[in-house]
């Protein structure tokens, strides 16, 4: 794939307008997986006004969008529930199949692993499924470790893949 095509998109903070695009994103990449249902992301409450839910102290929600604002990727980060503090959790990175490949990923997670030194956070947490290869290389890429059972309450039975990432704060 062209990687010239990068170019093309850019990478900027959720919008109220997003909100629509971001939930079928969400739900069509995880229907791609057979990950619907409870137990998976696809399901989320906050996926009906992601903009709101991402609006509140140490959260941060990213899209991914061509020139015309049309959104074909996302990924974000939150405090995550029922841990220490100092853990983020990284939420909801889903692309289209059409970008995938052109580093936008890469893109997105530099950023948000920054965006998480700058909020307080020492310390990443992913939960993905095991069928989803291109992100677990992805976060493989970035230093992500394998732990062996979840941490907090994300309400994300479904995932059978844990990972956590030290960030170097300082």
């Amino acid at each position: 794939m062209d990687k010239g095509l990068r170019h093309s998109y850019s990478i900027r903070l959720i919008r109220p307008g997003d909100n629509a695009q971001v939930k079928s994103l969400v739900v069509d990449v995880m229907s791609s997986y057979n990950c619907i249902g409870d137990g998976f992301s696809s399901s989320d409450p906050e996926l009906d006004n992601m903009y709101d839910a991402y609006s509140g102290e140490r959260l941060e929600f990213y899209v991914v969008v061509d020139s015309q604002d049309k959104v074909y990727g996302c990924c974000g980060i939150a405090p995550l529930i029922g841990a220490e503090d100092h853990i983020c959790e990284l939420r909801k990175m889903y692309y289209y199949p059409s970008i995938r490949g052109l580093g936008l990923g890469s893109q997105m997670l530099e950023l948000l692993l920054s965006r998480a030194k700058d909020l307080g956070f020492t310390s990443c947490y992913i939960e993905t499924v095991s069928t989803m290869v291109e992100a677990r290389v992805l976060y493989d890429k970035f230093g992500f470790q394998p732990i062996s059972s979840s941490l907090g309450s994300t309400g994300h039975c479904g995932c059978d893949n844990y990972m956590i990432k030290a960030l170097n704060v300082g």
